[in-house]
């Protein structure tokens, strides 16, 4: 089947991987173990603060970024973490559910003819652990481990470019701040998959919105793909 784009590149987690639902659970379970009961929002909230926090403090891989941020949440939230659960956080990340239209859509995807790539603020060995749940391989795979720098910035988007060469490549993502915005900035076609149903808080626009990962597969391999959402 012919398409308008030769690669798809996505953001994972937010796109593809729950990270919201893996890292609730990952705050309730050690405080179920401790009979603490867990405000789950509380926590994203939380993270939302603490993990560009970290990140902004130095480059550092994404595990120790993890190992980092629990107790810094726990601690705002009252929360005692037991002995020996020091790395509950990072070694709950293999667990991260798929959203339950990721695997359907990235096989319509590759059944399309698509090639098929993943643009993650996150190592390689973690990255590994979530390829497990999902159904398809992957033609490309960038890491923050391998450019240095997490999203934003644009070490993801130059070293993905070197590596695809002159094909035509769209990219794919949940995060407005990490990959819509500096997508748009360096004129590279991007689509939202805006799962959150968040209004837009810069000029930045999309190729197009959709609402989750099965309506990005209907648009793109419908004869509509150059065109609205």
């Amino acid at each position: 089947m012919t398409t308008d784009f030769d690669l798809l590149t996505f953001d994972c987690y937010g796109t593809l991987i729950d990270w919201r639902r893996g890292i609730s659970d990952a705050f309730s379970r050690i405080g179920a173990a401790v009979g603490q009961p867990v405000d789950r929002d509380r926590v994203l909230e939380l993270h939302a603060i603490i993990e560009p926090e970290i990140q902004g403090e130095g480059f550092r891989p994404y595990r120790q970024v993890l190992d980092e941020m629990a107790p810094r949440i726990a601690d705002q939230l009252g929360l005692r973490i037991p002995t020996g659960a020091a790395n509950f956080l990072s070694e709950s990340l293999g667990d991260w559910p798929p959203f339950p239209d990721t695997g359907p859509a990235l096989e319509r995807l590759r059944a399309a003819g698509y090639r098929l790539g993943i643009l993650s603020n996150i190592d390689d060995d973690l990255l590994a652990a979530t390829l497990k749940h999902l159904p398809v391989e992957f033609d490309l795979l960038v890491t923050a481990q391998q450019v240095g720098s997490y999203k934003p910035a644009e070490g993801h988007f130059v070293e993905a470019r070197r590596r695809i060469g002159e094909a035509s490549w769209l990219h794919v993502a949940q995060s407005f701040f990490h990959d819509v915005e500096p997508a748009v900035a360096m004129e590279l076609p991007v689509v939202w998959i805006n799962r959150l149903a968040e209004e837009p808080y810069s000029a930045a626009r999309p190729l197009t919105v959709c609402r989750d990962m099965a309506s990005f597969a209907d648009w793109a391999t419908g004869d509509h793909r150059l065109g609205g959402s």
